[in-house]
């Protein structure tokens, strides 16, 4: 089958389930929950509605709805036999509450058939875009005002309809979509400049984690594990990983995810949207200190993520960092940990360095690429679920 006309089934699949959860909305009041005596006509027309939309749905790995809207007269006649001898009427609630069920269970096999369906072909367009950028842009410098449009920029916007038609509804999520959009449109040197440097790396880890939802594996190789751990293996492991797969957003969920793992770290929170305004506090939490004697006492600790890939951090955003430190309300902050994707300029290393020195709240830390590396080849696990892996 053509991509494309399985694409079209699931569309109208979709529609008619949607059609078919709105029968059951409407029907939901009619179900009884407790002893009564005999139906209802209206019930009855939704009862018959859902039986001709059933032959819409069809099977998913061998599996879709079957069952009618239950007889609403023989559920209350029920509730009175079993209220008659005595015993709890958990088989009547059940059936009462299958049709819902049976609703989200279909819609789960339809969203994750259709990322099934997707994927391969999203890996293909991200590699088109990924090898036609570079050659779009040429030489054109940012402060070019000329309309860009050659064969590889008419590549690139066709493979992004075909991305927007593959995700549907998804690709609006996705962060920096419709910035990439705009900049397509206007197509000058600056524009995709933006695109290459900020907006297509940001839709390209939304594609990415569009394409695999939470309950879908992370694809392995077809092997046993034992066996080939067993084998003659060659080369060496590496610490380095490709933090150009994480958009912003992204970089602050790994960071959220690391930080909770590690031990000593509690009540870990997200503070700030990515890109707010006050971009001195992303995370905070609460540092559990022990002392040889038994005794122990914790910190308050903001985290600062800064996915900078292009430029080192300065001076300048550790200092603006440890001011700001300073100026937030209570509890007070004992610690600030800045954590870059990238690295550090030597002054700014310097000045966190002095201002450490002189023993005043807050003592500043440095996270650079290779320690958040060192931390997560600990757990690998973490940095495998963010596509580092």
């Amino acid at each position: 089958m053509e991509l494309e006309e399985l694409l079209r089934a699931m569309d109208r699949t979709a529609a008619n389930l949607k059609k078919l959860d709105s029968v059951w909305e409407r029907a939901k009041p009619f179900i009884p929950t407790g002893p009564q005596l005999g139906s209802d006509t209206q019930y009855d027309g939704l009862k018959a509605a859902w039986a001709d939309l059933l032959p819409g749905l069809p099977p998913i790995d061998g599996w879709t709805i079957t069952a009618p809207l239950p007889d609403i007269e023989d559920m209350g006649q029920a509730f009175i036999d079993y209220l008659d001898i005595g015993v709890p009427p958990t088989e009547v609630h059940a059936a009462g509450d299958k049709p819902g069920a049976d609703i989200a269970a279909y819609r789960y096999r339809l969203e994750r058939a259709r990322r099934r369906a997707a994927r391969g072909r999203l890996e293909q367009l991200v590699s088109t875009v990924d090898a036609a950028l570079p050659l779009a842009m040429g030489g054109t410098t940012r402060d070019s005002l000329e309309r860009l449009e050659n064969e590889q920029t008419q590549k690139i916007e066709t493979a992004m309809g075909e991305i927007a038609r593959l995700l549907g509804e998804d690709a609006e999520g996705i962060d920096r979509w419709w910035d990439l959009h705009r900049h397509m449109r206007f197509s000058q040197g600056g524009d995709w400049h933006d695109i290459s440097e900020f907006d297509w790396p940001a839709v390209r880890a939304g594609i990415e984690a569009k394409a695999l939802g939470d309950s879908d594996p992370l694809p392995v190789p077809d092997v046993d594990l034992g066996q080939a751990a067993s084998g003659n293996l060659t080369g060496a492991a590496t610490l380095a990983l490709p933090w150009e797969r994480l958009d912003d957003d992204g970089f602050e969920r790994l960071l959220y995810d690391l930080l909770r793992d590690i031990p000593e770290h509690q009540n870990v929170e997200w503070l700030m949207q990515t890109r707010a305004p006050d971009r001195g506090r992303d995370l905070s939490m609460d540092r559990v200190l022990r002392d040889g004697s038994g005794g122990v006492r914790t910190e308050r600790i903001i985290v600062q993520a800064k996915h900078w890939r292009s430029r080192s951090v300065g001076p300048a955003a550790v200092s603006d960092t440890a001011v700001a430190g300073k100026l937030w309300g209570a509890p007070l902050v004992r610690g600030i940990v800045i954590a870059t994707s990238g690295r550090f300029s030597a002054d700014a290393v310097a000045w966190a360095e002095r201002h450490n020195s002189e023993g005043v709240a807050p003592h500043i830390e440095l996270w650079p690429e290779s320690r958040l590396e060192t931390l997560l080849a600990r757990r690998p696990y973490i940095a495998a679920a963010h596509g580092l892996k």
